[in-house]
C-alpha cells in the first residue's frame, strides 16, 4: 500500500494501490483514440494494463499498455496519455509521478460500437 503523510499530525493518509490504478485507468480512458486491448480474457481489468511502482522518494512511475484507434497520431496519443493520467493522480492523491511510459500494442483498425453487431435475427 501506498503511504501519504497529512499536512497536519493527525495521522497518516493511506491510499490503497487499487484507488491509484482507478485513477489511472479513468485518465487513460479519457483519451479519444485510446482503445483498451484484451488479451485471453474477455474481461479486462486495470492490472492487465497498469504498472505502479511507488519510488524510494514517494514519487510514483505508471506504465501503460494500450491500442490506438486506427487514424490517430500515435505520438499525440502517448503524449496525451501521459498528461491525463500525471495530471489527474497528482490533482487527487498529491502523489509526484515522475515517468509516465506508455506502450502501444495494437492498432485497431475497425472499431464497432456494439449497437452495430448483427444478429442474424
Amino acid at each position: 500500500m501506498a503511504t501519504k503523510k497529512a499536512s497536519e499530525s493527525h495521522g497518516n493518509l493511506i491510499y490503497d494501490d487499487s484507488i491509484v490504478q482507478g485513477i489511472v485507468a479513468i485518465a487513460v480512458s479519457s483519451v479519444e483514440g485510446v482503445i483498451i486491448v484484451s488479451g485471453k480474457k474477455s474481461k479486462v481489468s486495470s492490472k492487465d494494463y497498469i504498472k505502479i511502482v511507488t519510488e524510494k522518494d514517494g514519487s510514483m512511475s505508471v506504465s501503460v499498455t494500450m491500442g490506438v484507434e486506427y487514424g490517430y497520431n500515435v505520438p499525440d496519443i502517448a503524449y496525451n496519455v501521459q498528461n491525463s493520467v500525471k495530471q489527474n493522480v497528482e490533482a487527487m492523491t498529491k502523489y509526484k509521478i515522475s515517468k509516465v511510459d506508455v506502450y502501444v500494442s495494437d492498432v485497431v483498425f475497425d472499431k464497432k460500437p456494439s449497437s452495430q453487431v448483427n444478429d442474424n435475427d
